[in-house]
């Protein structure tokens, strides 16, 4: 697969002529078609939802244009279901999926109406204390342990996660919550990170629907739904086959109807948690190079920093970079693009062959609409990027600016004498 921009250099240039360098942009067409897709191939079952991760990508302009398609918030934290209630989401269109919970998040998702997704079994009695109740309907998230394997491979090893049930716990589960007065249940799972293969849907979906099968008829539970979670990913890697939702949509189709409807269990609805799939190839974070050093190896300087995008420090992951304006030009020059950070990691490519970079080319880095500005920080001193998103009709919106000192320095502000003699005016 080919990896292209959604934005040309023509309109890049006119965006920083507005917008100071760097900056996420994010493509509203390429977001509106692709919850189209998802909508049209999980269409079969009556009862499908898409809980768009709010950790991947939160700001509520993004999640908004979701919302148009139907979708929900699936939050983990207190401030994301925050973010969701103040665009409207909330009751059923929260699934509130988190681990090692505090109490008061506990009270907060509930006085939501969020649908409660249980981690661990010893959660049931801490989420009773914290509410004072167990809700009728409710979630529970399950670890099968082991590797989970597909046929060209192993794709993860749920077993070294720390979340979810073992299999018996979540039988378990579901029987002092039905005890307890729970009447409509849920099973979730997520046992791989973005896989790039159409198989991993269908066959995470084999097994918890084989799983809800046995917990319906050994716990009498009322399975309602059940939620796949995230794990379809994108191709990061120029080459790569990218994952198509109309066969994945129609891989767990024929499973459900294989497994589930045989058990008199056709009118269970499916759910999905799509994050990095949702939003990941649509955004991209615009840099600037503002420096060159010929050294042991080439190196380029850019603008941007592991402060804006944060996966290749972290995890060595690739991100592709188009340089703008010389997308045809021969891949010729090897160099390290790195940020300004006092890291030796903070560096967005490796021995990366790219044309030759002169100062003040832009360079367009791939594939950070999701887990991009969301995992940012402020080490250094290193202050947030804006986010712009680029309209269908070719304008553009700012939907968050970029933060300044004042804001770094804001929780300063219990020391007043302090705060008082910060020259914030410079930025």
């Amino acid at each position: 697969m080919e990896k292209k921009t959604f934005v040309t250099k023509e309109q890049l240039e006119k965006i920083t002529a507005q917008y100071p360098t760097p900056f996420h942009l994010y493509d509203e067409k390429g977001i509106r078609r692709n919850a189209e897709a998802m909508k049209k191939a999980f269409a079969w079952n009556k009862g499908f939802k898409e809980y768009f991760a709010v950790k991947a990508t939160p700001n509520p302009f993004l999640i908004k244009i979701l919302q148009e398609y139907g979708f929900g918030c699936d939050c983990s934290s207190y401030t994301e279901l925050m973010l969701s209630k103040a665009i409207g989401c909330v009751g059923d269109d929260i699934m509130f999926s988190s681990n090692d919970t505090p109490a008061e998040e506990f009270r907060y998702a509930y006085e939501m109406g969020a649908t409660i997704n249980l981690d661990d079994i010893t959660h049931i009695e801490f989420l009773e204390n914290a509410i004072g109740t167990i809700p009728k309907r409710i979630s529970c998230r399950y670890n099968p342990g082991g590797v989970f394997e597909i046929s060209n491979g192993i794709m993860d090893n749920p077993g070294d996660a720390k979340y979810g049930m073992t299999t018996e716990q979540i039988f378990e589960a579901f029987r002092i919550l039905k005890e307890k007065g729970a009447e409509e249940f849920g099973i979730h799972a997520f046992l791989a990170s973005n896989t790039v293969t159409n198989e991993y849907y269908p066959m995470l979906a084999k097994q918890l629907f084989e799983l809800a099968v046995r917990l319906e008829k050994e716990t009498g539970a009322k399975i309602c739904f059940i939620n796949l979670s995230g794990g379809v990913g994108i191709p990061y890697q120029p080459g790569q086959e990218a994952n198509d939702i109309g066969v994945i949509g129609e891989g767990v189709r024929r499973v459900y109807e294989e497994v589930l409807v045989p058990a008199g269990m056709g009118e269970v609805a499916i759910y999905t948690e799509l994050g990095r799939f949702m939003m990941g190839p649509y955004g991209c974070l615009v840099t600037k190079a503002i420096h060159e050093k010929h050294t042991h190896k080439e190196y380029i300087g850019v603008d941007a920093c592991a402060v804006n995008l944060m996966r290749p420090a972290m995890y060595g992951a690739y991100h592709h970079i188009t340089v703008m304006g010389k997308e045809e030009e021969p891949c010729d020059h090897k160099y390290d693009v790195t940020g300004s950070l006092c890291e030796n990691n903070d560096k967005f490519a490796v021995d990366r062959m790219l044309p030759k970079i002169d100062m003040g080319d832009l360079l367009v880095i791939h594939d950070t609409g999701a887990h991009g500005f969301a995992m940012g920080y402020n080490y250094n001193g290193k202050l947030k990027s804006a986010e712009i998103l680029l309209k269908e009709d070719g304008s553009t919106q700012l939907i968050r600016r970029a933060e300044t000192p004042k804001d770094y320095f804001a929780t300063f502000d219990c020391f007043q004498e302090f705060y008082d003699k910060l020259d914030c005016s410079q930025k």
